[in-house]
């Protein structure tokens, strides 16, 4: 994880940005802990994402997260690469896979293209065996 001195680091880094450039992976332990806390501020308590049981009535083998909660952890991604004077301009996400409880969910980055002051970014969310969850893009400004 990054200091709170590294954004505006990340942020400069930027402007010296090229295709091929890799962000700095933004990681969590996706849980029941995880998802009650984005649930309680999103109003989302969703059965199959608070049991095991009911995921499992859905023919899922346990409970899985939020797809807005990986888009969240994208957007982490995003910010800690832009900094705060940064400016997201658009995501793009393809939801493939659901992300099971107990996974370790880790959000990446490539630079794609670079054209002035923005930045396209190819993203996507991988689970600690090598499955890609979201896949995406993104163009970012600063």
């Amino acid at each position: 994880m990054n200091s709170s001195s590294e954004p505006s680091t990340q942020a400069f880094a930027i402007s010296r940005a090229q295709v091929g450039d890799q962000l700095a992976p933004f990681s969590r332990h996706t849980d029941f802990d995880n998802w009650n806390r984005y649930a309680a501020v999103n109003d989302e308590f969703l059965p199959h994402s608070m049991n095991d049981d009911a995921a499992r009535s859905e023919g899922f083998p346990k409970a899985f997260g939020m797809g807005n909660l990986q888009l969240s952890y994208l957007h982490s991604l995003l910010r800690q690469f832009i900094g705060p004077n940064g400016c997201i301009l658009r995501v793009d996400v393809q939801f493939r896979n659901s992300n099971l409880r107990g996974q370790m969910l880790t959000a990446h980055g490539t630079v794609s293209d670079v054209q002035g002051d923005t930045v396209s970014i190819d993203l996507w969310t991988q689970e600690d065996e090598g499955s890609r969850l979201a896949v995406g893009t993104a163009s970012v400004s600063f």
